[in-house]
């Protein structure tokens, strides 16, 4: 091959999300275990964590702060927390909290693992807001 034949453009790497199920049920008895978790995978270096809560139906404000939390950390390291939220009624508290302006919120794995556009109203999930 001759050296002006080689490929001049920039090669990014292949970033591969860490995925984190989240339990049923988030309150202040195992709030602190799930932030530790989701503190965990931002520890190996991981540019993406997402916080798969599709099996969540509550998280009470003890859970959401240690989300806002994990949050922070992942801004600080130039990384990103993704939730993964179906449930209307988790949905409609990080609404009424207002945290649903801060964090990424995806309807399915699926988008959040392609990255699409954060979903943040019930309403554009088709949930009753």
């Amino acid at each position: 091959m001759h050296p002006d034949d080689r490929c001049t453009g920039t090669v990014s790497p292949l970033v591969v999300p860490e995925i984190v199920a989240l339990p049923a049920e988030i309150d202040i008895g195992n709030a602190v275990q799930v932030g530790e978790e989701l503190g965990a995978a931002l520890s190996s270096g991981t540019a993406v964590v997402i916080a798969d809560m599709t099996l969540t139906e509550f998280c009470d404000s003890s859970g959401v702060r240690h989300l806002l939390m994990v949050h922070d950390r992942a801004v600080a390291g130039s990384a990103e927390l993704r939730l993964v939220v179906r449930s209307a009624a988790l949905l409609r508290v990080l609404q009424v909290m207002g945290v649903d302006r801060l964090l990424h919120i995806y309807p399915s794995l699926q988008a959040a693992l392609a990255n699409g556009v954060p979903t943040r109203t019930a309403e554009a999930q088709g949930l009753p807001g």
